[in-house]
C-alpha cells in the first residue's frame, strides 16, 4: 500500500513539474501582455480566443508579446477563413532603424489556399521563404480547412522545427535571430470581398524552462535545411554530409589544368567563392576549378548567384586531362545561365543550353523556380547510372547514363567526339570559369553507397 501511495505521489509531482514548465501567453479574457504593431487590423477576444479581423487599406498587422523569447516550445490552436493568409511570428523584432519599425523575423505560415504551406517557415520582411512545403510535400495535407488546427514550434539554439496537427512540417538550422517576440499576424488584403474575414488563436502556451528536455525526437523531423553558410549542421554530419568548399580556403580544389589553385580569376571573400568577370570567354582567365578527389555516387548541392547576362556551370564525371586544347574541361554539366540575357540560351536544341539543363543534351523545363537576384540551390543526384538535376527543391530532369538513349543524345551533341562521354565510373566535380562573374557558396556533398 505504501509503495502504491509513493508511486502515486511521484506521478503527481512529475505531472505538476511538467505543468509548471508551461505558461499561458493568453489569459482567455483580454489582450494583457500583447501590443499591436504596424497595421490597423482589429484584434478582439471572443469565446476564449484571440480573433484577428482583416481590414482594407492597411499593411500587415501584428499583435506582439511584450516579452522576448529565445529558446522555447510554443503551442497554439488556430483557425482561419478561406482566402485569408496569416502567420505567427517568433524570434521577431521591430526596430526604428529597420524599415521604420517594420516587424521582421521568422514566421510560422498559416495558409488555407490550395498551395497548402501551413507550417512552413517564412522570413517576414527579410529573406522571404526559408522553408516552403515544396521541401516536404507530405506535410501539405496536415492542415484542415475551416477547422481548429494544432501548431507546435520548437526553437532551441540554431534548431527551428514546426508541426501542424502532430505532422512534422519544417526544419531549419539558422542563427540569424536568437531572441525576439512572438506575434499573431493579420495579413494585408487586396480585395474588398476579403474584408472582415478572421483568423483565430487559442490555447497559446509556451515552455521556456528545461526546453531541451521536452524537445521532440529527431526521428520525427521534416527534412532539414541548413541556412548557416558554409557549415555542416549536426544533423547533416550525422547523415554523412561534408563541405566541398570550407568557405575560406582553396583546400580540396585545384585548377583543371593546374596542380595548384589558380592565382587569378577566382576570389574568396565573406564566405563566397567568386569566378570573376573577364570578357565571357570559356576557361580563358583563371580557368575552371576541380575537386582534387573523384566521386562516384553522391548528392551534390551548390548555392549559386549570377550577375546580369552570366554563363557558368557545375560539372560532374569530369576528366580534367581529356581536353588539352582551348575551352572547358569535359564532363556532364548542370548549366548555369541568364536565360533572358545570354545568347547561349537560344542555341542548342529545344532549350538544352538553358539554366538547369544537362548542357547540350537534355533541356530543363521553361517554368522553373529561379530568382535571378538571389542565391539559388542546384542539386545533382547520382546513383550508379541514374542522374537527377534539381533547382530550389524542384526536380528539373532525370536521365540514365550508359544506355542507348543517352549515347544517342551524346552522338548528336557537341560531345560526340569525346570518348565515353558521361559514362565514366567516377570523375571530378568542376565549377566553371566562363568569363562572367558568378558567386558560389554552400558547396556540399553526401557520398552514397
Amino acid at each position: 500500500m505504501r509503495k502504491k501511495t509513493l508511486f502515486s505521489v511521484l506521478i503527481f509531482c512529475a505531472a505538476t513539474l511538467s505543468a509548471q514548465n508551461w505558461e499561458p501567453l493568453f489569459n482567455g479574457k483580454n489582450l494583457k501582455g500583447w501590443t499591436k504593431l504596424n497595421g490597423k487590423a482589429e484584434y478582439k477576444v471572443v469565446d476564449d480566443a484571440i480573433v484577428g479581423i482583416s481590414k482594407m487599406g492597411t499593411p500587415n498587422t501584428f499583435l506582439a508579446t511584450t516579452k522576448n523569447y529565445g529558446d522555447f516550445i510554443l503551442e497554439f490552436d488556430f483557425k482561419v477563413d478561406d482566402g485569408l493568409n496569416s502567420g505567427v511570428q517568433f524570434r521577431s523584432e521591430s526596430k526604428k532603424e529597420y524599415q521604420k519599425g517594420r516587424v521582421h523575423g521568422y514566421q510560422f505560415e498559416i495558409d488555407p489556399a490550395k498551395r497548402a504551406w501551413s507550417g512552413g517557415i517564412y522570413d517576414e520582411a527579410r529573406r522571404a521563404w526559408l522553408y516552403p512545403l515544396t521541401l516536404n510535400p507530405s506535410a501539405r495535407t496536415a492542415f484542415k480547412n475551416n477547422a481548429w488546427n494544432k501548431a507546435r514550434i520548437e526553437a532551441v539554439g540554431n534548431s527551428i522545427r514546426t508541426w501542424v496537427n502532430d505532422v512534422p512540417c519544417a526544419n531549419i538550422w539558422d542563427d540569424m535571430t536568437p531572441v525576439g517576440f512572438i506575434a499573431l499576424q493579420v495579413h494585408a488584403i487586396g480585395k474588398a470581398d476579403d474584408e472582415g474575414k478572421t483568423v483565430s488563436w487559442k490555447n497559446i502556451r509556451i515552455c521556456t524552462t528545461d526546453v531541451a528536455r521536452y524537445q521532440t525526437s529527431d526521428k520525427q523531423d521534416a527534412p532539414e535545411v541548413n541556412l548557416i553558410a558554409n557549415t555542416i549542421s549536426p544533423r547533416e554530419a550525422k547523415e554523412g554530409w561534408a563541405l566541398l568548399w570550407d568557405g575560406k580556403t582553396n583546400e580540396g580544389w585545384r585548377g583543371a589544368r593546374l596542380n595548384t589553385f589558380p592565382t587569378k580569376g577566382w576570389k574568396m571573400e565573406d564566405g563566397i567563392l567568386k569566378v570573376m568577370k573577364s570578357g565571357g570567354a570559356e576557361s580563358a582567365n583563371g580557368g575552371d576549378i576541380v575537386t582534387t578527389r573523384k566521386y562516384k555516387n553522391f548528392i551534390l548541392t551548390v548555392d549559386f548567384k549570377i550577375t546580369e547576362g552570366a554563363n557558368s556551370g557545375i560539372k560532374y564525371f569530369v576528366s580534367p586531362d581529356l581536353n588539352k586544347g582551348e575551352g572547358s574541361a569535359i564532363g556532364c554539366e548542370f548549366q548555369i545561365l541568364d536565360d533572358d540575357k545570354h545568347p547561349d540560351a537560344k542555341l542548342g536544341v529545344k532549350g538544352n543550353r538553358k539554366l538547369g539543363s544537362l548542357y547540350d543534351l537534355i533541356p530543363a523545363p521553361e517554368n522553373k523556380p529561379f530568382n535571378k537576384k538571389e542565391f539559388n540551390t542546384a542539386t545533382v543526384i547520382v546513383k550508379d547510372n541514374h542522374v537527377e538535376h534539381w533547382l530550389n527543391g524542384v526536380k528539373l530532369i532525370e536521365y540514365d547514363r550508359n544506355t542507348d538513349m543517352f549515347n544517342a543524345l551524346v552522338a548528336y551533341s557537341k560531345y560526340k567526339n569525346w570518348p565515353n562521354f558521361g559514362n565514366h565510373v567516377e570523375g571530378n566535380i568542376l565549377l566553371q570559369d566562363h568569363g562572367d562573374e558568378v558567386w558560389f557558396k554552400n558547396v556540399k556533398i553526401k557520398e552514397l553507397k
